[in-house]
């Protein structure tokens, strides 16, 4: 089918069709109750209690002396909720209209009590949750030592973070972590945060403010036969604050420092300023407006870690970085394989070939360390009747920062928006809502380094200059180590070096190219091509859900349904038209480009033996154009024992659709061109068919190499040396499979003082999906002499590079546990833990691309402190721990070590003046870690924030 702009509109206009029929009816005169609320064992009053009627979507909040009026339409009788942080849920039922009510709450002394709704998508007890899952709510996150809520999340039991970036951090659970992580799902208030074609979540860069965020619930593991294919590792569910229920003006602002050591830079002032705005009237209409703004200076990576230090191992004297022509570092770019030149020389009687690549520039040259995040929302909400609620968002985020995809993006000025329309009653919702993304003035680090060196020499001319003056030095008796050093002096004359305003003016050129490709990177003039990241796209997407429960009455039934699609317009660098003709499929315009997928599910549940077992199911059907559909069952129990002990059990299947940048990406990024694995996309090219993989390719001519340095002559060492040469036979892309099995317990124990969780998970994967890079020959096909020898490191301008998103031919399979305690010891003194293990099953067989498991084997978290020490001051501490682990990308492989980190915070709330100071640390003692390849060293983070809420109210 095809999908205009007209049938968009038109989809729009009937979801706001069905919103307003469905809002239509009025109910009976209005009611009006009101009381006061005070604290059971004191007698005060409290402040912001939380009223809501049953079943409803109406409610409203005490004022500061604890009063409050609440009108509906409902008859009697109904039931009012009252509900407030530290104080247990009391419910009362209203029969008649009378004197005004007086409520006194006790205060909740028992743990475990959380209420979730991410697990089963309706509201449960955590206790009872049929999955595992985790929730911070709005005291977890205000007593966190962590400097925002999102950084909180580091320290929730199953969770592993991966920080690109002071404003870019993403969350991962039970493996297979990658930086821009399309696996793992995060939804603000049921908007999915994953931007288009930076196929990665922007939750922390355009979410909610710290004011505005009301609870977070992450849910480890496989999730997607409820949520569809993004939550195949698991999803983090943000929900923020109702306007109706969280009132007047509230103002945050928070200064802190980072590099204190001033090893990678000097000590750095950051600053976060939010204002939140809400207001309602009458309990019908209500609005919030939320801005904040953050600025700081970036980590920075500078890891020197030599990713080809056995390129020349055969040489002793070339042994190590500083002597290694082929050095290839973590942190530069420039000195990839794509940048590799094969230097023959003659060297004491006889021919000797060298692996050398170009110099490169280190990522801190090239990075911008200044980061800015600006975010903006507004929301209007009317209760259309006491049973639904239509409300109107709009979000605007604008942000700066580093992450790693293939390559490190610098992002600057990358603007995502979002409206959201929304109807919901107790038992339903329908929403809509359009994402639009725009990269501004981002750029990629690796065709910026490129290119400042291919704009002064060709590779090949490089070459030229690098072997006539190693030959000069070898002649003269120049030590081989030195040789190489002057010939690179020599071979770089002419570059503009870092620091310089020459360099300065180039970079800012470059990046203003839309143009990664390198036609000269091989051979011919010096390069003009660009670095600037310009992408624009669209996301529509229409999703509804209803509770049959009380219809049906037999057993619990929810329904759901959603649509989306992905609009892109083509910009000729990273998304094309392949309705072109090849030859112009990288020229910018062209019909835009769409990618589809819809979705349906139904969960059945029910109780039994005094609602001691609770079986849940759930079936789950998506539908992409360009797949077949997939079926995602789900099946789960719990059971409870002795009305304390808390078992469950799960299966489900999983499929994950390729994200649009692994379906239909078009980019070419340092004379490789990464391609979508759709099979359209390889028509006329012959990647699937007809390449040998990279890896091979090196294998192959590092054998040749030596052959030659025996005498043999290079194409005849190329056809004794074939056998090496592996041939990728790949197929188009498919759907990502999982088959997920988990068990755990959760229990309150001891006097209900402690909370015990615990869960094991068995996954196994089908088609994981990866990259692997292959080299497509000029001449004939694989297997034939003439292909052969096109893969020598000599005839590289015969070689066709690729990297292709493919399915891994093996399965994977992974498993792992955790176990969480939360001790409540003494009064309000409070000790918890959790210990969380991850491993991967090995594979005998090689696959086409490493998979990277990238999580380590064991991670720690201790937490410690005292909401209440004294009067209105608390303090926590946290404790955390990883083991070292290997990681596995196409940008740097090696180890990540192990780290420990303290992070510290004491609070003191003066509640005449609704306000909170808090003074803490991240990384207290500030050891510098990385918590993936090629990423940041991260260092401590030292601030002191403070918190005015409620100001302003009725």
């Amino acid at each position: 089918m095809k999908i205009t702009i007209n049938s968009i509109k038109a989809i729009w206009l009937l979801s706001f069709l069905f919103i307003t029929v469905a809002a239509s009816a009025q109910e009976s005169n209005i009611i009006q109750i009101s009381g006061r609320v005070k604290d059971q064992g004191t007698g005060e009053p409290l402040p912001g209690v939380s009223i809501q009627i049953k079943g409803t979507v109406s409610g409203t909040t005490t004022d500061k002396d604890g009063g409050f009026v609440l009108k509906t339409r409902l008859k009697f009788p109904f039931t009012l909720v009252f509900s407030s942080l530290g104080f247990q849920v009391q419910e009362f039922e209203v029969t008649s209209t009378g004197s005004k009510l007086d409520i006194g709450l006790a205060t909740q002394t028992l743990l475990g009590k959380e209420v979730v709704v991410t697990a089963s998508r309706v509201e449960e007890e955590a206790l009872k949750s049929p999955v595992a899952i985790e929730k911070l709510d709005i005291r977890a996150i205000k007593e966190s030592p962590a400097p925002s809520f999102y950084d909180a999340l580091e320290n929730v039991k199953g969770v592993q973070m991966t920080t690109s970036s002071l404003t870019f951090k993403v969350p991962n659970t039970r493996g297979f972590n990658i930086p821009n992580n399309f696996r793992f799902m995060q939804l603000v208030d049921g908007v999915d945060m994953q931007a288009a074609t930076l196929g990665v979540p922007l939750g922390n860069a355009i979410g909610p403010t710290e004011l505005d965020i009301q609870s977070v619930e992450i849910t480890p593991g496989a999730a997607s036969a409820l949520y569809g294919m993004n939550a195949i590792n698991g999803m983090a569910n943000l929900q923020t604050k109702s306007p109706f229920l969280y009132k007047g003006l509230s103002v945050y602002q928070k200064i802190g420092v980072n590099h204190v050591d001033g090893i990678d830079y000097d000590p750095s002032v950051l600053t976060e300023t939010a204002v939140r705005y809400a207001q309602s009237f009458r309990d019908r209409f209500a609005f919030k407006v939320n801005v904040s703004y953050l600025r700081g200076t970036d980590w920075r990576a500078s890891t020197a870690t030599d990713q080809n230090a056995a390129a020349n191992s055969r040489f002793p004297a070339l042994n190590g970085a500083a002597n290694n022509p082929a050095y290839d570092a973590w942190n530069k770019y420039g000195d990839e394989n794509n940048n590799n030149v094969s230097v023959a020389v003659q060297l004491n009687g006889r021919t000797e070939t060298f692996n050398v690549r170009r110099t490169g520039y280190w990522e801190k040259d090239l990075a911008n360390p200044v980061v800015e995040n600006i975010k903006f929302d507004v929301g209007l909400y009317w209760r259309v009747t006491s049973k639904a609620e239509l409300s109107y968002t709009f979000r605007h985020g604008q942000m700066d920062g580093l992450f790693q995809r293939g390559n490190k993006i610098q992002l600057n000025d990358v603007v995502v928006q979002n409206h959201k329309l929304e109807l919901k009653g107790s038992d339903y919702f329908i929403r809509g809502y359009v994402m639009l993304e725009n990269t501004g003035d981002s750029y990629n680090l690796k065709p910026l380094s490129d290119n400042l060196d291919l704009t002064n020499k060709s590779n090949n001319a490089w070459r030229d200059a690098f072997r006539t003056k190693l030959q000069t030095e070898i002649n003269a008796g120049t030590e081989l180590a030195q040789a190489m050093r002057l010939a690179r002096t020599e071979a770089d004359r002419g570059r503009v070096e870092p620091g310089t305003a020459a360099f300065r003016d180039l970079k800012n050129t470059i990046i203003g190219i839309n143009n990664w490709d390198h036609a000269n990177v091989v051979s011919g003039a010096p390069s003009t091509g660009g670095a600037w990241l310009d992408q624009h796209s669209r996301v529509y997407h229409v999703d509804a859900q209803w509770d049959l429960s009380k219809k049906v009455g037999i057993f619990n039934l929810l329904v759901g349904a959603d649509g989306r699609i992905y609009e892109v317009i083509p910009d000729g660098n990273n998304f094309v038209d392949f309705t072109k003709p090849l030859k112009d499929r990288t020229t910018p315009g062209g019909k835009n480009v769409y990618y589809k997928k819809y979705g349906a599910f139904a969960q059945a549940s029910k109780t039994f033996f005094e609602d001691k077992l609770k079986l849940v199911g759930s079936l789950r059907v998506d539908y992409n154009p360009e797949f077949d559909p997939k079926i995602n069952p789900r099946i789960a129990a719990v059971y409870t024992l002795a009305q304390k002990h808390n078992f469950r059990a799960s299966w489900q299947n999983g499929f994950r659709f390729p994200a649009l940048f692994e379906a239909l990406s078009f980019v070419n990024n340092g004379n490789v061109r990464r391609v979508g694995g759709l099979s359209y996309i390889n028509e006329g090219l012959g990647y699937l068919e007809n390449s040998y993989t990279l890896a091979s390719v090196n294998t192959f001519n590092n054998a040749v190499n030596r052959d030659v340095a025996d005498g043999l002559t290079p194409n005849a060492a190329a056809l004794k040396n074939r056998a090496l040469l592996e041939i990728t036979n790949l197929s188009p892309t498919r759907p990502e499979r999982i088959n997920s099995f988990e068990v755990g317990y959760r229990s309150v124990l001891l006097g209900n003082k402690i909370v015990v969780d615990a869960d094991a998970y068995y996954n196994r994967y089908d088609g994981f999906l990866g990259q692997v890079e292959v080299a497509v020959p000029a001449t004939n096909k694989v297997g034939t002499d003439e292909s052969v020898t096109d893969m020598l490191a000599a005839n590289r301008s015969k070689q066709t590079r690729y990297r292709v998103y493919t399915n891994a031919k093996n399965t994977y399979d992974n498993y792992g546990a955790s176990l969480g305690v939360t001790y409540n010891f003494h009064k309000k003194w409070t000790v918890a833990g959790n210990l969380n293990y991850n491993a991967i099953v090995e594979n005998k067989e090689k696959d086409v691309f490493a998979t990277g498991f990238n999580t380590p084997n064991w991670v720690s978290n201790i937490s410690f402190g005292n909401r209440e020490l004294f009067k209105n001051f608390g303090f926590n501490v946290v404790w955390r721990w990883q083991n070292t682990f290997y990681w596995e990308s196409p940008l740097a492989n090696g180890d990540v070590p192990a780290y420990n980190t303290v992070d510290a915070q004491v609070n003191y709330r003066i509640p005449k003046l609704k306000t909170t100071i808090k003074v803490g640390g991240a990384n207290l003692l500030n050891n510098r870690y990385i918590q993936y390849a090629a990423g940041p060293t991260i260092g401590g983070l030292y601030y002191a924030a403070i918190a005015v809420e409620g100001l302003l109210t009725k």
